[in-house]
């Protein structure tokens, strides 16, 4: 008859690395669901967002399109707000504050990211570190019985050890492809903040020249 086991009682023969590749995989867990919360969060730009602000630039009302920013609190409500608060000076200063407040938000979405790509690396170099030590206590018990040496000895410390890699390997996979999604939604929200920061000083521009204009 044929003998099964669980995952769980699979896991238990991998040794203390197995909690250690549990802890890393919890981590990574956490990791991608808080930024993928916060990139969800920070992709939401009401419709009429845009089309409110250059209302208020047109009208003067800088409190309230100020206000209108706060009400949003996302990066690109947060960047409009930082050029908002400069309206008066250069256009040039205006710009370098919404680009400074864009490095800033685009830091925060990406914080932590290294540690999910440390993760993806790591996890599978101490999957093969369980393995070869496994393999080595392997030996190790073939050395010490002698001539009584059983074929079960060695095959049962080989499956024992590989599944540290198995787990290693899995932690890492997911994590890998955890970091390359959170990667390119990153990206689209820079996409994003990019192209609404260009249509924001056009609105600047256009409020401006309608000011002198009058």
């Amino acid at each position: 008859m044929t003998k099964t086991f669980t995952l769980i009682e699979m896991a238990a023969k991998g040794g203390w690395l197995m909690w250690v590749l549990l802890l890393l995989s919890i981590v990574a867990l956490y990791i991608f669901g808080k930024k993928w919360w916060m990139i969800h969060q920070a992709s939401k730009v009401g419709e009429n967002f845009m089309a409110d602000i250059r209302d208020y630039l047109r009208e003067g009302k800088i409190k309230s399109a100020i206000t209108l920013c706060q009400r949003y609190d996302t990066p690109v409500a947060r960047m409009v707000e930082k050029g908002v608060e400069r309206m008066g000076r250069p256009l040039s200063d205006i710009q370098t504050a919404v680009e400074n407040m864009g490095n800033v938000e685009v830091a925060r979405l990406e914080k932590g990211l290294p540690y999910l790509a440390t993760i993806a690396g790591g996890a599978p170099m101490i999957g093969f570190l369980g393995t070869v030590m496994g393999m080595v206590q392997a030996f190790f018990n073939m050395s010490q019985a002698g001539n009584n040496i059983d074929i079960t000895l060695l095959s049962g410390g080989i499956y024992t050890a590989m599944i540290t890699t198995v787990g290693g390997l899995i932690v890492g996979i997911l994590a890998y492809f955890g970091y390359n999604y959170l990667t390119s939604q990153i990206s689209n929200m820079v996409f994003k903040m990019e192209s609404l920061s260009i249509d924001f000083m056009d609105l600047v521009q256009e409020a401006e020249n309608g000011s002198k204009e009058e």
